[in-house]
């Protein structure tokens, strides 16, 4: 029994202590500070394969650098570079049982510089009836790697305007095409005539590490996007108005940029965390979460302890204050963990309220959770009734700053058992996943 108090009374000490410490770092001033810089107007809404999301790649090493974060396995900076192909669709015409399609109707995923093909070349034809579900259908095509001509129903024409914003890229491309075409059902002969402009690029995660004393090898993960969607443009499908064109993306995913930051100086700060702690800051997410891809092959997924993903945690929750949700809850034991850590205190974690929405697969920790990783979103969004989301409203003024450093706070302190490695998180069953 003595040796109980003794450890209850230890770990209440060690809570103060880091509570105070945080309460220095983690303040509603310091959130805005940085918040306001990540989605200020100047940043042209951080947009993948644009100058903003460079800028705004600076201004995070610049963070990381005056936070005392050494670089990922001594690289000469804090920039994690890979590239990608993008493909830009030049010329593009379609027949199809003599007839040509109307460059409104077709959308095609290619990386072929020129595209010749004919019912008699290796083409499958597939389509997307009425009643189907169409997003399920679109990214088993869209995924294929088989020539593909798929000739969509006419009752999805309603989803060409969002499929037109998708960006054309990919980390390993291959040799094959996709071509959609709406509104036609048959197709006896056809042909595809079709060029693209293929360009590499380079695109760059922001990592900075915290060294850990004694469990060097064993890393938890601190992570959000930085991308966003850029500013609206009827070229590009995305909506556009006379009063705003810019999203900012303020709360998606200014929001767990700015924890990510704070986060690395509150740590940096205590410089006690037995295991390492690896500060990320992804491109990409909005396009498909390629930056985390990348991220997830440079470390042995078994290395990794735990991923604190966060993203969009500017407004309060359906709780209210001084609450999140844990996306995959079920998944792993960390959501308990983290709520244990924080007993006594006025916050509380969340199982994700909104199952239907599949979020725990919508974000940057699905790709290490599918390598068995206790990777988890902690988020306060509201996304059944989320009124400023992939919208140009997403701006600062739309945020509460207070209750944002709460949230910040309660990571910092629900991570000390796992930071000191004293809690293990169990692993995500992959088997289990979709």
């Amino acid at each position: 029994m003595k040796k109980i108090c003794v450890y209850v009374v230890f770990t209440v000490f060690v809570y103060s202590v880091n509570a105070q410490s945080a309460g220095k770092i983690i303040t509603a001033r310091q959130v805005k500070k940085i918040e306001k810089i990540l989605s200020a107007d100047d940043m042209q809404g951080r947009r993948t394969f644009t100058p903003a999301i460079e800028k705004a790649s600076a201004f995070i090493e610049t963070q990381f650098k005056k936070a005392g974060l050494q670089t990922f396995k001594g690289a000469a900076n804090y920039r994690q570079e890979f590239f990608m192909s993008q493909a830009i669709t030049g010329d593009l015409k379609i027949s199809i049982d003599g007839k040509s399609v109307t460059d409104s109707l077709i959308i095609m995923f290619s990386y072929q510089p020129t595209i010749s093909l004919t019912e008699k070349n290796d083409v499958e034809i597939v389509k997307i009836n009425t009643g189907d579900k169409f997003a399920h259908k679109f990214y088993e095509y869209y995924q294929s790697r088989k020539n593909l001509l798929v000739l969509v129903d006419s009752s999805f024409e309603n989803r060409l305007k969002g499929l037109r914003q998708m960006d054309k890229i990919s980390a390993n491309p291959a040799g094959n095409s996709v071509v959609f075409v709406f509104g036609t059902t048959k197709a006896n002969t056809f042909r595809i005539d079709g060029t693209n402009t293929i360009t590499k690029k380079a695109l760059n995660n922001v990592v900075g590490i915290l060294p850990g004393k004694s469990k060097p090898n064993e890393y938890v993960v601190f992570s959000a996007h930085y991308d966003h969607l850029g500013v609206g443009s009827p070229a590009e499908g995305v909506p556009h108005d006379n009063t705003d064109s810019i999203y900012n993306g303020a709360n998606d995913d200014a929001a767990g940029t700015t924890a990510v930051i704070l986060l690395a100086k509150y740590f940096k700060k205590l410089n006690n965390n037995e295991r390492t702690l690896v500060f990320a800051t992804f491109v990409a997410e909005e396009l498909g979460g390629y930056g985390s891809q990348y991220f997830s092959k440079q470390l042995p997924p078994e290395k990794v302890m735990a991923m604190f993903n966060i993203e969009m945690i500017g407004t309060e929750s359906k709780w209210g204050a001084n609450s999140a949700y844990i996306t995959g809850f079920e998944k792993s034991d960390m959501g308990v963990i983290l709520q244990r850590n924080l007993k006594g205190s006025s916050f509380s974690f969340y199982p994700d309220p909104y199952p239907e929405q599949q979020l725990f697969y919508r974000s940057d920790n699905a790709t290490l959770a599918r390598l068995g990783v206790a990777a988890h979103t902690i988020s306060t969004s509201k996304m059944d009734n989320e009124p400023n989301y992939h919208k140009a409203s997403d701006e600062i003024g739309t945020l509460d700053m207070k209750n944002m450093a709460a949230i910040i706070k309660a990571i910092a302190l629900s991570s000390v058992t796992i930071i000191s490695g004293k809690d293990t998180p169990s692993r995500v069953d992959t088997t289990q996943l979709k």
